[in-house]
């Protein structure tokens, strides 16, 4: 699978499944590390501009993108689990959501030395937050920081450079 597989679980969940030319410790350390997320975070033309992590339990993180027109969106959350390099599990919230309650993501890293499959769980608090979510061109979006993501981990694989 080189392309994301998004797949409905349940009236709340949307699982997005992904698989990288990279090991596991890489690819965690890409959704993890703020100088490769500021390299590969976001849909095409958005860029994070601030990114904080506290990687913790009971830690926060918080990122703020810049849009194609300027627009600024800003997200955080808090760390409920991490087990290096296998799971990641946080909260997600936008400062301007457009639907109710905080979102529980979930990413497990699986894989061998050299390939790693990202399956990220999204567990929205209403029906209501999952439905508008699938609205929006959250697939497109993830997609192309997906692809982004590729490209990071292809150089940082090849120059061993992370930032």
């Amino acid at each position: 699978m080189n392309g994301l597989a998004v797949t409905l679980h349940g009236d709340r969940e949307i699982r997005l499944s992904r698989d990288f030319a990279a090991p596991r410790h890489l690819v965690f350390a890409a959704f993890t590390r703020p100088e490769l997320l500021m390299r590969w975070w976001g849909a095409r033309g958005w860029h994070l501009v601030e990114c904080e992590v506290d990687l913790r339990v009971g830690g926060r993180w918080q990122f703020v993108s810049r849009g194609p027109d300027g627009d600024l969106m800003a997200q955080g959350g808090t760390y409920r689990e991490i087990d290096v390099p296998a799971r990641l599990v946080c909260t997600e919230l936008f400062d301007d959501q457009s639907y109710p309650g905080e979102t529980l993501v979930r990413h497990d890293f699986t894989g061998s030395a050299s390939r790693t499959t990202v399956v990220t769980h999204l567990r929205y608090a209403t029906t209501q937050g999952r439905d508008t979510v699938l609205r929006y061109p959250m697939t497109r979006g993830v997609s192309e920081a997906f692809d982004r993501l590729t490209a990071v981990l292809h150089t940082v694989a090849k120059t061993g450079a992370t930032s």
